[in-house]
């Protein structure tokens, strides 16, 4: 998978107007690569003068253009300085445009993507959830805070949920790979800026919420709304919510999904579908007791350490089986 510099935009090329509602002669550009850091600018490319906390992206449009950028997207009404108005689209929301663009530029993306969101346990789950498939015998990968994982090696340094443009083309590069199940983390910051949207899910996970993040998000209602983004915006009427019951707010999760029409898989004590009917320690693995929907009883020896790890363990079952792999090889 190429770092995200020089390797943008290599193997595709595709026309501005399908990118963008465009019309006129720039409609007809060749895009090579789009991008929201004028440093990465190479000739055919879009740049996204992307507001930020410290620098507003609109003081490098005239760079990027210089550099070689057939196009410049913002949200102010009219063209930067030293942007040609004829090629400057205005968009009202640049980080949804952004996602977007970076979708249709890199389409291909792995059959089944399983994304995972909460405070705590998402790096656990999106590993856990790659170990199941891949014994079940999917050519499986994991996408978060430790790499890209998948059977032919890694690939570390990425962040939780990376920026639009490198998501986009590693679930590419993946798909191209033959890579059919990608199990990824959903961190709260990623959702609110956008990065997800585009990303076609299968199935969406939360594990619970804490009281991280408040310093970004400003009050623990707005860290929550972030969240469940996933469920109430992104993740399609077809898929399935994976919901660790035991949390505080599990039923706001499961009401959201509800509400869609979306349908719920609810894992832990409290649980409909995998549900704990014992647990207790046996050296340093734990015995657990499983009934699923239909009153099945599944004894499970798991080699993990931890009441949270088991709850990250049923979530990752749940993931599995809501990739339609069935109950009793998640299990096995």
């Amino acid at each position: 998978i190429p770092d995200n510099g020089q390797a943008r935009g290599m193997g595709h090329k595709m026309k501005l107007g399908a990118l963008f509602q465009v019309t006129g002669s720039i409609s007809t550009l060749d895009v090579t690569g789009v991008t929201a850091d004028s440093r990465q600018v190479r000739p055919g490319m879009v740049f996204f003068a992307m507001p930020g906390s410290r620098t507003d992206g609109t003081q490098f449009a005239a760079a990027a253009v210089q550099a070689g950028a057939i196009a410049v997207i913002g949200e102010p009404l009219s063209a930067p300085a030293g942007v040609s108005p004829e090629i400057y689209v205005h968009v009202a929301d640049i980080r949804l445009a952004l996602a977007e663009a970076a979708a249709r530029f890199y389409p291909s993306q792995p059959a089944k993507i399983l994304a995972v969101t909460g405070t705590s346990g998402k790096t656990s789950v999106v590993d856990f959830t790659r170990q199941i498939l891949i014994h079940c015998g999917q050519n499986a990968a994991s996408l978060g805070t430790i790499g890209v994982i998948s059977g032919a090696g890694a690939n570390y340094g990425s962040l939780t949920t990376p920026d639009p443009v490198s998501l986009h083309e590693t679930l590419d590069h993946l798909a191209r790979d033959g890579v059919t199940h990608l199990a990824m983390e959903a961190s709260s910051h990623g959702l609110d800026q956008r990065r997800l949207d585009g990303v076609r899910l299968t199935a969406a996970a939360f594990t619970n919420l804490g009281h991280d993040h408040l310093d970004y998000h400003g009050t623990r209602d707005a860290y929550l709304a972030a969240k469940m983004r996933l469920f109430d915006t992104l993740l399609p009427i077809d898929g399935v919510a994976v919901v660790n019951s035991d949390d505080s707010v599990a039923e706001t999760v499961r009401a959201i999904a509800t509400k869609r029409g979306i349908r719920v898989f609810s894992t832990g004590w409290k649980g409909d579908d995998l549900r704990i009917t014992a647990l207790r320690r046996d050296g340093f693995d734990q015995h657990l007791e499983l009934a699923t929907k239909d009153g099945t009883i599944h004894s499970i020896k798991v080699p993990l350490l931890g009441d949270f790890q088991v709850s990250n363990a049923l979530v990752a079952a749940g993931l599995a089986i809501a990739a339609g792999v069935p109950v009793d090889q998640v299990l096995a």
